[in-house]
């Protein structure tokens, strides 16, 4: 199966050097993805790039979104849902139309990585100072519209394709209930058919403060 995986904000391609190799071994063909870095870029060439690696794919696939990049591959299941056997948000949840990532200040065009100490003390705290200190060393900047841009959602296809969703906390009562605050991510998450939460007992970056344990069960959701 061909596994696309898609960075959130601020990481690349590299961000998922320690769990391709389970997924490798799997049998899995893997394909993390960097994302436009032009500062002109939107969030629908970031959707775009997914989806131009789906079409170039000779079988459906299963794309993998960790935190922003959640909703880039939604957007790509949107426009491709006949061609997207699963997906996988890592700490997030399918956004709804209209949706945006976040806010974050924006610096001549770009949104640079706003450094730890920005985050919710749950999302680090697994994060020793050596892991902190190399991943923020391979950031890259944001191009300043994307985190802000407003998802298009159109084709309700999307909610025939099955979902995980491996949180770093919550598991599927308390998903539940969070999206009972949410409004419109309650009723997308309600609309699709097949949904699953695993709870990964991580911060918001499973994949550097526990790369093994992360491997293991996102290779057990991509199937």
């Amino acid at each position: 199966m061909d596994v696309i995986l898609v960075p959130g904000l601020w990481l690349d391609a590299s961000s998922w050097d320690a769990v391709t190799p389970a997924l490798t071994e799997a049998g899995h063909a893997v394909h993390p993805l960097t994302l436009p870095a032009d500062p002109t870029a939107t969030i629908q060439d970031w959707v775009d790039a997914v989806v131009e690696r789906i079409d170039a794919a000779a079988e459906p696939v299963i794309l993998v979104g960790h935190s922003g990049g959640g909703n880039v591959v939604w957007g790509a299941a949107d426009a491709r849902p006949d061609r997207v056997v699963r997906v996988v948000f890592v700490d997030t949840m399918p956004p709804p139309p209209g949706a945006m990532i976040s806010e974050f200040p924006v610096v001549d065009g770009v949104v640079p990585f706003p450094g730890w100490d920005f985050f919710d003390e749950p999302d680090t705290a697994d994060l020793d100072d050596d892991t902190r200190r190399r991943v923020a060393e391979r950031v890259v900047d944001v191009p300043g519209t994307v985190p802000t841009d407003r998802l298009p959602l159109s084709d309700e296809r999307r909610w025939n394709i099955p979902v995980t969703v491996l949180s770093g906390q919550l598991d599927a009562d308390s998903a539940q209930q969070a999206l009972a605050e949410w409004g419109p991510w309650a009723d997308e998450f309600g609309a699709i058919r097949d949904t699953e939460v695993v709870t990964l007992g991580s911060g918001h970056w499973p994949q550097f403060s526990q790369p093994e344990a992360f491997a293991e069960k996102l290779t057990a959701a991509v199937r």
